[in-house]
């Protein structure tokens, strides 16, 4: 009987590698299209589709996408840490990034600007209101998505510097 050909260092990497590059997609996509495109809506149709939106995303799939590879580039610190190495540090910066650049950016700061938008009734609200509340929340949600944007990518770029240089050194210990 043969033996299954990837260990769990391999499962690891090859789903945190995954669940990392689509969160970099869907960041990406915010932030090359999305943004932009209902940033030329007027206010209140622009706080409209990014209430609708926020509340939309929010499900497990994507749940699953943005905690997942916070869980498992950890996971894979631990795995890895014997084996120190160039691989180690690699992963270790995957780690740090996702974690204060993703992750925390999203806690505290994304996540309180959406609240305060989703709070609002705007149901008739009126243009000045809804202008104060854009000038409140659009600069500054998508100045953080941007560190968003950028972090989550440099980490799928690091991973995918990992999954190469891990095949090329696959018998060598100090990946």
């Amino acid at each position: 009987m043969k033996s299954f050909p990837f260990n769990s260092k391999t499962i690891i990497l090859f789903f945190l590698t995954l669940l990392t590059g689509l969160l970099a997609g869907v960041f990406f996509t915010w932030t090359n299209a999305i943004t932009p495109g209902i940033g030329r809506l007027n206010d209140v149709g622009y706080l409209q589709a990014f209430q609708h939106m926020n509340n939309t995303i929010l499900n497990p799939l994507f749940y699953i996408v943005i905690i997942g590879p916070l869980l498992l580039s950890f996971i894979a610190v631990f795995i890895n840490k014997e084996n120190g190495g160039f691989i180690f540090r690699l992963i270790c910066a995957t780690a740090i990034i996702y974690f204060l650049g993703v992750f925390i950016v999203t806690i505290l700061g994304n996540i309180p600007l959406n609240d305060m938008l989703d709070k609002t009734n705007l149901e008739g609200i009126s243009l000045e209101d809804a202008k104060s509340l854009r000038e409140k929340f659009e600069t500054k949600w998508n100045n953080l998505h941007l560190i968003r944007t950028l972090s989550s990518s440099t980490s799928f770029i690091l991973l995918i510097l990992v999954c190469l240089f891990r095949n090329n050194n696959h018998g060598n210990k100090q990946y």
